[in-house]
C-alpha cells in the first residue's frame, strides 16, 4: 500500500509533466521529500487557498526553467506554442504581416484574448503598440522565469475576466544567491536567422532578506522569405510598371491585358528581426516573524522590425481628368478583350473613374518598427495570524508606451495629383525615381504611438479551520485604459494603407470574491468559488466554480470542475477607431480585380461580456513506482462571443438576394463593395471539447514524458473546424503530441530528445479541398557540466530539416507559421556560469 506521501509525489509528478517538465521537476520533487520532510503551505495556480500540495481539481502543467534552458527557447511564446494545448493562431516571431513585433498565446485555439497571464500570480498589462487586449511575451525576460503554470480549465471565479480558456502563470526567480552569466546563440544551418543574448543574474542576502537582480538582453536576426526553398513566388496584380484599368503598356505606346505578377516573397520576412533588453528584480524579506514584505519590478525595451513588399497603390482616377491619348489607348484595348466575349454584362467599359494599381519598388520595401516600453512594479505585504492565517495586501502597476512607425509609406493624394500633371512619365511603365517621389510628398514615414495602463490594488484573507477546511475571502480593484493614435495622413484616409481612426478609452472594475475547499471524508475534496465584477462599461457579473477530488486509494485519485467564465471587451472592442483591412475575399459579382479586397472594421460602445461554461474530469494514477499518469476529458462552451459576421458567407447572402445581409455588410444588392464594413457584435460562440492525456516513467538513468491533447470538437460561429486548418483562423488537428526523454550519460553529462507531431489536417480555399500530412518535429539537445559552476548546453531543433505543409489560401508563405516551423534545421549553444 502506497503512504500519502507517495501518492502526493505521484499527484506532483503527474501534474508536471508538460512537454517533458517533469523530467526535471519530478526528480527536484522527490529529492526535497522525505518521511520527515516538514509540511509548507504553498501557493497553487487557479487557487487563492495556500494547500500543503498541489492535489487540486483543476489540472496544471508546469515548465521547468531547466527544460527551458535546455531545449533552447529564447522567448516565451515559443515556449508555449510548442505545447499540445495551443492552438488556432497565434502571433511570434514567423508573424511578418499585422503583429506589431507582439508575441502571443492561444490555449485550446480559443483567441490570445481568452488566455489570462499573470506574473507571479498577478495580472500583466495588456501590451504591444497600444490598446492591445493581449499580453505581449516578449515583455518577460527568458531569463528571470523559474517556472511556468499552466491552469487549463476555466478560473474566472478566482481571477475574474479573460480566463475561459485557461491561465499562464510565470513564476519569476526568488532566493537566489550568487553571480549567474549566460551566453546563447543559434543560426539555421542556410547560415541566416543568426541570434544571441546575454543575461546576468545575481542575488544577495539584504536587510534579513533576499535581493535578486538581472538584465537581459536579445537579438533576433531576420530571415527572407524567398530563401526558404518551399516558399512559392508570390503573384500579385500590383506589379512595379502599373496598371490602368487592368491593362498596361504594350512598349509601342498602346495598352494591352496585363499578363503579369508581383513577387513579394524577395521582400517579406520569413523570421522578423528583434532586440529586446531587460532589466527585472525582486525582493523579500520578513519585517518581523509574522509578516513579509515582497517586490518585484520588470521594465522590457522592445526594438523590432516587419519587412513587406512595396506599398501596393489601389487609385480610382477621375475619367475626364485623363489624356484624351490614354483613354483612346483603354478603349482599343478593351474593344479587343469584348470582342472575344459573347455576354455583353461582362463587356469592359470605361465609367467615371478608372482604377489604376501600381507596386510602388520605386519607394523601396514597407518596413514597420516598434519601440515599445513595459513596466511593471507590484509591491505586497503578507502577515501570518496565530490560527494560521493568512492576510495579504497588494498594489500592481503596469504601463507600457509604443511608438511605431512605416517607411515608405505612400500618400495618395499626393500621387494622384502628380499622376494627372505627369501621365506620360506613371502609364510609361518606366520607374519613377525615389528622389522625385519624396520630392512631392508622395514617399513619407507612417508614424503612430500608443499604450495601455493598468493598476490594480488586492486584498485578500485566507486560512484554515480546526475542521481542516480552507478558505479565502478578497476585494479586488482594477483600472485599465489604452490608446492608439494613427498617422494624421492615414487618419484622413490620405495614405495609400486602409484608413484607421484614433482608439481611446478607458474602465474600471471592482471585484470579490470568495473560495473554499472542504474536505468531506478522507477520501472526498470539495471546492467552490465564486466572484462578482462589477465593471464601468456594461455592469456585474457572477462566476463561479465547483469542483471535487476523490481518492480510491493511496495511488488513484478522480477530479472533476465545473465553472462559469466570462470576458469583458476590451478597449480597443470598445472604443476602436474605424480600420480598414485589405481580406482576401471572393466578389460573387466579380466586380473586384483582386483577391484583396477593403473591409472596414468597427467597434461598439456598448458590447455586452462574453460568457462561458466549463467542464472537466479526470484522473491522476500512479501505475508503479516511477511511472504515473493523468488523464482529463475537458469542454469549453462560450456564447455570446465579440465576433464579426463571416464576411464571405455575407457576401454569398448578399449576392443571393438576401437583403439583411447587404444591409448587415453596408454593401448594394448589385455589389458596390466601397463601403463594406464589418462591425463588432455579441454575436459569435464557440464549442470545443477534448482529452489531455500525460504519462511519465522515470528511471535511475533516464526519463520519458508523453504529452498529448487529443480534439474532439472546435465549432465556432456554427462551423466545425475539428481537424481542419485554414489560414484565417489557424490550425486545429485532431491529435498533437509532444514526447521527451532525458537520459544520464554520466554525471556530468545529459541528453534531450524531443519529438513533437502535429496530425494532418483538412482545408479548402475557394471551393478547393485540400490536406495536410502528419508532421514530426524532432529536436535533440545535451548539456555538459564542466564543473561545478560551469556548464554547457547545445542542441538541433527540427534536426531533419522538416518543411512546413502546404496551405491553400495560407496566411503567410503559403502555409500558416503558427502552425508549422518555417524557419528549418536551426542550431543553437548557450552556457550558463555561476560565481
Amino acid at each position: 500500500m502506497f503512504s500519502e506521501q507517495v501518492l502526493g509525489n505521484a499527484i506532483r509528478s503527474a501534474l508536471l509533466i508538460g512537454a517533458g517538465s517533469s523530467l526535471f521537476i519530478a526528480n527536484a520533487a522527490n529529492a526535497a521529500a522525505g518521511e520527515n520532510a516538514s509540511v509548507e503551505r504553498i501557493e497553487v495556480t487557479g487557487s487563492r487557498i495556500n494547500r500543503t500540495d498541489i492535489e487540486t481539481a483543476s489540472p496544471v502543467t508546469v515548465i521547468s526553467s531547466a527544460f527551458i534552458a535546455q531545449s533552447g527557447y529564447n522567448s516565451v511564446e515559443e515556449i508555449l506554442s510548442a505545447q499540445p494545448t495551443a492552438a488556432g493562431m497565434n502571433l511570434g516571431a514567423t508573424t511578418n504581416n499585422g503583429s506589431g513585433g507582439s508575441a502571443t498565446v492561444n490555449l485550446r485555439g480559443m483567441g490570445v484574448q481568452r488566455t489570462l497571464v499573470l506574473l507571479n500570480g498577478r495580472r500583466m498589462v495588456s501590451s504591444g503598440t497600444g490598446a492591445d487586449s493581449a499580453v505581449d511575451l516578449n515583455t518577460i525576460p527568458v531569463a528571470m522565469i523559474q517556472n511556468i503554470e499552466i491552469l487549463k480549465d476555466g478560473a474566472s471565479a478566482v481571477y475574474g475576466s479573460d480566463a475561459i480558456a485557461g491561465v499562464v502563470n510565470i513564476i519569476t526567480k526568488k532566493d537566489f544567491v550568487g553571480t549567474e552569466l549566460t551566453l546563447d546563440a543559434s543560426q539555421t544551418d542556410k547560415g541566416d536567422g543568426t541570434s544571441k543574448g546575454i543575461s546576468i543574474l545575481h542575488g544577495l542576502e539584504l536587510a534579513q532578506g533576499n535581493l535578486v537582480v538581472g538584465l537581459q538582453y536579445s537579438d533576433r536576426g531576420e530571415i527572407i522569405q524567398s530563401d526558404r526553398d518551399f516558399v512559392e513566388p508570390g503573384a500579385s496584380s500590383f506589379i512595379p510598371t502599373g496598371s490602368l484599368g487592368g491593362l498596361v503598356a504594350d512598349g509601342a505606346g498602346g495598352l494591352k491585358p496585363r499578363d503579369t505578377s508581383y513577387d513579394y516573397t524577395d521582400d517579406s520576412y520569413a523570421q522578423t528581426p528583434n532586440e529586446l533588453f531587460s532589466v527585472f528584480s525582486a525582493y523579500n524579506t520578513e519585517l518581523d516573524s509574522d509578516t513579509e514584505l515582497s517586490f518585484d519590478f520588470m521594465y522590457t525595451r522592445r526594438e523590432s522590425n516587419q519587412q513587406m513588399a512595396p506599398q501596393p497603390a489601389n487609385l480610382d482616377l477621375a475619367s475626364n481628368k485623363l489624356d484624351a491619348l490614354h483613354l483612346t489607348n483603354i478603349q482599343a484595348a478593351y474593344d479587343k478583350l469584348n470582342a472575344d466575349i459573347a455576354d455583353p454584362t461582362k463587356h469592359h467599359v470605361i465609367e467615371d473613374t478608372v482604377n489604376y494599381r501600381r507596386r510602388m519598388t520605386d519607394a523601396g520595401p514597407r518596413i514597420f518598427s516598434q519601440e515599445t516600453d513595459t513596466y511593471r512594479a507590484s509591491i505586497g505585504l503578507k502577515g501570518y495570524l496565530d490560527n494560521d492565517a493568512m492576510w495579504d495586501i497588494s498594489a500592481t502597476y503596469g504601463r507600457n508606451d509604443s511608438k511605431d512607425s512605416v517607411q515608405n509609406s505612400i500618400h495618395a493624394g499626393n500621387m494622384i495629383s502628380s499622376i494627372y500633371q505627369d501621365q506620360n512619365a506613371w502609364f510609361s511603365g518606366d520607374a519613377m525615381a525615389n528622389s522625385d517621389l519624396a520630392a512631392q510628398g508622395i514617399l513619407y514615414t507612417e508614424e503612430n504611438e500608443g499604450g495601455n495602463k493598468q493598476f490594480t490594488l488586492a486584498a485578500g484573507f485566507s486560512g484554515v479551520t480546526a475542521s481542516d477546511i480552507g478558505y479565502a475571502i478578497g476585494f479586488e480593484t482594477r483600472h485599465e485604459s489604452g490608446y492608439y493614435t494613427p498617422d494624421e495622413i492615414t487618419q484622413r484616409g490620405e495614405s495609400t494603407a486602409a484608413q484607421q481612426f484614433a482608439t481611446d478609452g478607458d474602465y474600471s472594475v471592482q471585484s470579490i470574491y470568495g473560495e473554499i475547499s472542504v474536505p468531506v471524508t478522507e477520501q472526498l475534496t470539495f471546492e467552490a468559488a465564486s466572484r462578482y465584477d462589477e465593471y464601468s462599461t456594461f455592469g456585474g457579473e457572477i462566476t463561479w466554480k465547483l469542483g471535487a477530488t476523490y481518492r480510491l486509494n493511496d495511488a488513484f485519485m478522480i477530479r472533476s470542475v465545473a465553472a462559469t467564465g466570462f470576458r469583458a471587451p476590451s478597449v480597443s472592442e470598445l472604443y476602436g477607431g474605424d480600420s480598414g483591412s485589405y481580406d482576401y475575399l471572393s466578389d460573387p459579382w466579380g466586380n473586384e480585380l483582386d483577391a484583396q479586397i477593403k473591409v472596414n472594421y468597427t467597434s461598439d460602445e456598448n458590447l455586452q461580456p462574453e460568457e462561458s461554461e466549463s467542464f472537466t474530469f479526470g484522473m491522476v494514477w500512479e501505475v508503479m513506482d516511477g511511472l504515473s499518469t493523468t488523464v482529463d476529458y475537458w469542454a469549453f462552451d462560450i456564447t455570446n462571443a465579440i465576433s464579426r459576421v463571416d464576411v464571405q458567407q455575407e457576401l454569398n447572402a448578399c449576392f443571393n438576394g438576401i437583403s439583411a445581409a447587404c444591409s448587415g455588410l453596408n454593401i448594394t444588392a448589385d455589389g458596390d463593395l466601397s463601403a463594406l464594413t464589418s462591425q463588432l457584435t455579441n454575436i459569435g460562440s464557440q464549442e470545443t471539447s477534448g482529452v489531455d492525456w500525460n504519462i511519465s516513467y522515470s528511471h535511475d538513468l533516464f526519463k520519458v514524458a508523453l504529452d498529448t491533447t487529443f480534439l474532439i470538437e472546435f465549432e465556432q460561429d456554427g462551423t466545425d473546424y475539428t481537424g481542419t486548418i485554414d489560414g484565417n483562423i489557424g490550425g486545429y488537428a485532431d491529435i498533437k503530441s509532444n514526447l521527451s526523454v532525458y537520459g544520464y550519460v554520466s554525471d556530468d553529462l545529459t541528453v534531450l530528445y524531443n519529438a513533437q507531431f502535429i496530425s494532418g489536417m483538412d482545408g479548402e480555399y475557394y471551393g478547393q479541398p485540400f490536406a495536410t500530412d502528419d508532421v514530426v518535429y524532432h529536436n535533440i539537445s545535451a548539456a555538459y557540466h564542466i564543473n561545478d559552476q560551469w556548464v554547457v548546453n547545445a542542441g538541433v531543433k527540427n534536426l531533419f530539416d522538416k518543411e512546413p505543409e502546404a496551405v491553400l489560401g495560407g496566411n503567410d508563405m503559403g502555409t500558416v507559421p503558427s502552425i508549422y516551423d518555417v524557419i528549418g534545421r536551426n542550431l543553437f549553444i548557450s552556457t550558463s556560469y555561476q560565481f
